[in-house]
């Protein structure tokens, strides 16, 4: 390398050389000519008072100075292609340095970790005697000349020994970018330790269309998965096992099905190369919540993508679009819903988890048929205290199911029917409301139409009682009424 880079400035060196050389050899016949043609001027005689005129250059000199500036724009372009060459070799260098670094610092946290187990495992009365004997330092091939080989040799055999954990994730979706639906896609990786402890996260941005097709969700976990193997031979990894949390996929690597689509067949192909290039590489097929790191990965590349960068008050910043409002929102005032990693700006969330919480219901991410549900511990920034403590109620309440809960208006009085209950059921009578079957929860009907959801989910008609089944009626009753609908604009003031 060094022997490289010595040439290669050498060859910059001679380029300049010349290129000076030549400027002075044209700069010298510019001015021989200048005097030549001064020397012939002054020879002709002036018969009349107008001025002479100007010296005509000849056209071998216009086409030199054409050809030097085209020589001049030649070597200019070498000169960048030997200082982008030479920076691409210092930057690879350095990737490389990086990247030993952290074999290095990987190597010697497997080797506290064998050490710390061993510790773990002493008797105590042993540790009481000799506990101040036990040490273990880590060499590295620098340590010393006699010990070089062997520590080298043992550090190679901690990795190499050890089964390390790769997790990937391949998403492809349609965002919503300046008013715009784009489709964007990006993989995440993961690789851990056999404990699970993190060892290298990273993301990518794939082509969500290739040759006018999109992208689809196999293609997406098999670019994942071959930029995962790619980084832990990058590592000098040699054993691992990867973590599919898709069925398909995982039938496509283990050759349990063939791929009838060209491209994903290629690819598959391409991942059962790349296994070859280690001592142990094997697949694991688990549930989608045991991907771990990977998923928010796959969703900052997708991220990055549908971000731009626009001025404001405080200089540059990053801007998204709300898939709810369509309003252009900060990055910083988007909130992601964790385990799904949906994104939308705390003023839609705000009002989402608040509705729900009126309701007597847990929040969830609002996305269309997407269950995860809103974490208490990031709804800090969202809520005031008094609603996080509700919301904190609520979670105790859903983890019991509608079938097993017992209402009871008087809950500190004995066990025996309470009167008031009696009465509670005539009102209800009267005033015509409904009871869920589900649950027995009290409904009444203040506006809007007679579609009810209650707080348990459970979906009914409010004339009849009648289930509404994939959001349709099984009735024939009405479904709203004027009355319930038009306001009155002078209340509403």
């Amino acid at each position: 390398m060094d022997d490289l880079r010595t040439t290669l400035s050498e060859q910059r060196r001679e380029l300049m050389a010349a290129k000076a050389l030549d400027s002075d050899l044209d700069l010298a016949y510019q001015l021989q000519m200048q005097e030549a043609m001064n020397a012939s001027l002054a020879l002709q005689t002036s018969t009349s008072s107008s001025s002479p005129p100007p010296p005509h250059l000849p056209n071998d000199v216009v086409t030199e100075s054409s050809n030097d500036d085209v020589l001049d724009v030649a070597a200019r372009l070498m000169l960048e292609d030997m200082e982008r060459f030479v920076q691409e070799l210092e930057d690879r260098q350095q990737s490389e340095a990086e990247m030993r670094k952290m074999k290095e610092d990987l190597d010697r946290r497997i080797h506290d970790q064998k050490f710390a187990a061993y510790i773990l495992n002493v008797p105590d009365k042993q540790w009481e005697l000799y506990g101040d004997n036990y040490n273990s330092p880590y060499r590295t091939s620098k340590s010393s000349s006699s010990a070089s080989s062997s520590s080298s040799s043992s550090s190679t055999a901690l990795i190499d020994t050890e089964c390390f954990r790769l997790y990937f994730k391949g998403l492809v979706s349609e965002e919503r970018v300046r008013g715009m639906k784009v489709i964007v896609a990006g993989a995440g990786v993961a690789i851990c330790d056999p404990k699970d402890n993190l060892v290298l996260e990273t993301r990518k941005n794939l082509e969500a269309f290739m040759e006018g097709v999109t992208l689809t969700i196999e293609v997406a976990q098999l670019e994942a998965l071959i930029e995962a193997l790619n980084k832990a031979l990058t590592l000098g990894l040699k054993r691992l096992t990867f973590f599919c949390d898709d069925y398909m996929l995982y039938q496509y690597v283990t050759g349990r099905v063939i791929p009838q689509q060209s491209r994903i067949a290629t690819l598959v192909n391409r991942v059962a190369l790349l296994r070859r290039n280690f001592l142990y590489c094997s697949p694991s097929l688990v549930a989608r919540n045991d991907i771990k790191f990977a998923f928010k990965s796959a969703r900052d590349a997708i991220v990055s993508q549908i971000a731009w960068r626009e001025e404001t008050n405080n200089g540059k910043g990053l801007k998204e679009t709300c898939v709810i409002c369509f309003e252009d929102t900060d990055v910083d005032k988007i909130f992601s819903v964790d385990g799904c990693l949906h994104r939308y700006c705390f003023s839609c969330m705000k009002q989402h988890v608040e509705v729900k919480l009126l309701n007597g219901m847990v929040a969830k991410c609002p996305h269309e048929n997407c269950k995860s549900e809103v974490n208490i511990d990031s709804c800090g920034k969202l809520l005031a205290s008094n609603l996080v403590q509700v919301m904190s109620q609520r979670i105790k309440e859903s983890s019991i199911s509608p079938a097993e809960k017992v209402y009871c208006p008087y809950p500190r009085s004995n066990p025996n029917p309470h009167p008031e209950d009696a009465k509670l059921k005539s009102l209800a009578k009267t005033n015509r409301w409904r009871q869920c079957l589900k649950c027995n929860h009290m409904v009444e009907l203040a506006e809007g139409c007679y579609h009810i959801t209650c707080r348990c989910g459970y979906e009914f008609c409010y004339t009849c009682g009648a289930e509404w089944k994939n959001k349709k009626a099984t009735c024939t009753c009405r479904i709203w009424d004027e009355r319930n609908i038009i306001h009155d604009h002078g209340l509403r003031r």
